[in-house]
């Protein structure tokens, strides 16, 4: 591929990856707030920040840009997407409070699409 080719790849990519981006982030705010609710009914407190290992990634993410930047952003949501979906889908039909049980059941099917998503573009990052 010449390299005019591979930037004109990569900034496509790269333009698919942000509005899937945000695509997600919409999906999420709406699961998060419901999940508050959900909490705030139950007394229980959700984390307000990153643990470490979310830190850790973020912090090694931001050293990197381009290309490099989005292979690992793509490698990294796959694996949490993937461990995402098996918590729902686990919680979907084996959790012990309904109204959490609910919440799974409805969120997962949002989750998968993420998934799907992310995969996607993780092909075309790797072009």
């Amino acid at each position: 591929m010449t390299q005019r080719r591979a930037r004109k790849h990569h900034s496509e990519a790269h333009d698919t990856l942000n509005a899937r981006g945000d695509e997600r982030t919409d999906a999420l705010e709406k699961a998060n707030e419901e999940l508050k609710e959900i909490a705030a009914k139950k007394n229980i407190t959700l984390p307000t920040g990153l643990d470490a290992k979310a830190q850790a990634t973020r912090d090694r993410l931001t050293k990197l840009s381009g290309a490099q930047f989005d292979h690992a952003y793509m490698q990294d949501m796959l694996k949490d997407h993937k461990a995402d979906v098996a918590e729902f889908r686990k919680e979907s039909t084996s959790g012990q409070d309904a109204e959490v049980k609910a919440f799974a059941a409805k969120t997962l099917p949002t989750l998968e699409e993420h998934l799907k998503m992310a995969e996607d573009v993780a092909i075309a990052v790797k072009k």
